[in-house]
């Protein structure tokens, strides 16, 4: 994907209600057409999902990002699986020692493959 599609699908994962097509043109700071040709790639990508919507009378869509199932290997640092599952501590994530442990661990297993 080129950085314009990166960039447009960032936008539409970070708003769970979605995204107006008529809206992500603007915030790319491109016009409709390209808007457009963007959407149609996020699309046949099966990145997104476009619903139609009326707004003030006008048809537009609803971009939402569709969701896609986890990565079982991105919650494993070496054999190790993230602690965060079943983890009944209430902590600040930030200041988790076991997640900072096995986040350090993961990026010692990510450097060395």
């Amino acid at each position: 994907m080129l950085k314009t599609d990166e960039d447009a699908l960032k936008l539409i994962q970070l708003k769970a209600e979605g995204v107006l097509q008529s809206d992500l043109w603007k915030l790319l700071d491109v016009d409709s057409r390209k808007c457009s040709r963007i959407v149609k790639k996020l699309l046949d990508a099966d990145l997104i999902e476009r619903i139609e919507f009326r707004k003030n009378g006008i048809k537009t869509f609803i971009l939402r990002a569709k969701r896609r199932p986890v990565d079982p290997s991105q919650m494993l640092a070496g054999e190790e699986l993230i602690p965060c599952i079943g983890c009944d501590m209430e902590c600040v994530v930030i200041e988790c020692h076991r997640l900072l442990d096995w986040m350090y661990q993961l990026a010692i297993c990510g450097v060395s493959e």
